[in-house]
């Protein structure tokens, strides 16, 4: 199917498909679904009161959050995934939103939790969340991806559907506090050009951040898509660092202390470096570079209708600005068609695509391209490791395959 968007095109496209469809209407006039009365329609159902906070339909209950046993020793220290082969549009409900803990969920009381700034400030202050959102607040949609999120597939295809390879994300409109704010109240010492957010829960999370990219972007969120932060998500007051890795997005924020260096803790030397070929370690690879994945068809959304018209689609983002465009590919990158941005474009958010097609019932190798606002153009496994060797888990944005069948099964495969 064309992608033309004049409007000649979209007609003969909407014929198109009108077409391909048109026998399963015809089949579907006698179908009793449609030619009987249903339960549902011959009686009351719940009344307002009985769901004070909505919850999906129960034929929706295989839509959530799953982990891979293995992967971790213990649940307690452990991530979950985000089911993007479910979902549409760009922003992720918070109840599927992924989630990495260190210690757990910590259960942190509002009324009893503080931010401390100390360090190379001129006057150490102490804020209640009541003294927090005295302070202007902003609205801002962003994506926060763990460094981690495809790292399993290095050294070859692992794990097979896209909410395991791809699904340590999430994107989210994020209420919050321009940390700058915060710190101008406390006023940061000329020595000071770093700052250490630290957590409040058992593992007492910390990483080392440049005051530089804390007084452009960074949020003290206390609210992700109109309500609060779920305790999962560091409930009641979490840091927010735009496009950057998402374990420096310190949970349950309780202390940010100001210094003159890095502090070189574990979260960021026997962790989040990124082991080269040679033995050598990069070290603060912060940004999230331009990443993309189909997730329908997929190998948890297999086709599940004959050959005629198909909708392939799926999300990309990158943590260096917008997505102005994505390609596709059905044939293993003999062939690539520019896919239909669709939605809202935000910098360091994910971007929606679309591409219509017919497919004819024969096997199909799906690839998707991103290329975002700077010029940076997504790369295959073969670039990637040709520069970063497979001895990392950390930073793989490489293209993505799915091996389709004659009967619309998906399988996550490579192609050199």
């Amino acid at each position: 199917m064309a992608n033309s968007t004049t409007r000649r095109g979209l007609l003969k496209g909407g014929l198109a498909v009108s077409a391909g469809l048109a026998g399963t209407k015809a089949m579907a006039a006698g179908d009793p679904a449609i030619t009987e009365v249903q339960d549902w329609a011959q009686s009351l159902g719940e009344g307002v009161d009985a769901r004070p906070y909505g919850s999906p339909s129960g034929f929706e209950a295989h839509v959530k959050r799953r982990n891979v046993e293995w992967l971790t020793a213990d649940p307690v220290s452990s991530v979950n995934f985000t089911p993007l082969h479910e979902l549409d549009g760009i922003i992720t409900p918070n109840g599927l939103c992924f989630e990495r803990h260190h210690a757990g969920i910590a259960e942190v009381d509002p009324g009893l939790h503080r931010l401390m700034i100390n360090g190379l400030v001129d006057t150490p202050l102490v804020f209640t969340m009541s003294d927090l959102m005295r302070f202007p607040r902003e609205n801002r949609v962003y994506f926060l991806e763990c460094a981690a999120n495809t790292g399993m597939e290095w050294r070859g295809a692992q794990l097979n559907g896209c909410q395991f390879t791809h699904g340590m994300i999430h994107n989210v409109m994020y209420t919050g506090v321009p940390l700058r704010y915060v710190l101008e109240e406390a006023g940061v010492k000329t020595a000071g050009k770093w700052i250490l957010p630290e957590g409040a829960d058992a593992s007492a999370m910390t990483r080392s951040i440049p005051l530089e990219k804390a007084l452009d972007d960074c949020l003290l969120a206390f609210k992700m898509n109109g309500e609060a932060l779920r305790p999962e998500q560091g409930y009641p007051l979490r840091l927010v660092v735009p496009g950057w890795e998402g374990n420096m997005w310190v949970k349950w924020l309780r202390r940010i202390e100001v210094g003159d260096q890095p502090w070189h803790h574990r979260e960021e030397t026997s962790k989040y470096t990124d082991l080269l070929a040679d033995g050598q370690a990069r070290r603060f690879t912060w940004e999230m570079d331009a990443k993309s994945v189909i997730t329908n068809p997929s190998p948890q959304a297999p086709i599940l209708h004959g050959p005629g018209p198909t909708v392939l689609t799926g999300v990309a983002w990158s943590g260096r600005g917008s997505i102005p465009r994505v390609d596709v590919t059905i044939d293993g990158g003999m062939n690539w068609h520019q896919a239909r941005m669709s939605g809202p474009s935000f910098d360091k958010s994910m971007h929606r695509f679309y591409y219509e097609f017919d497919w004819d019932g024969s096997p199909l190798l799906l690839q998707s391209r991103a290329h975002d606002s700077t010029g940076y153009v997504q790369p295959t496994k073969t670039q990637l490791r040709e520069v970063r060797g497979v001895n990392s888990i950390y930073h793989n944005n490489a293209i993505q395959t799915w091996a389709i069948d004659e009967k619309g099964r998906a399988e996550n495969v490579e192609v050199s």
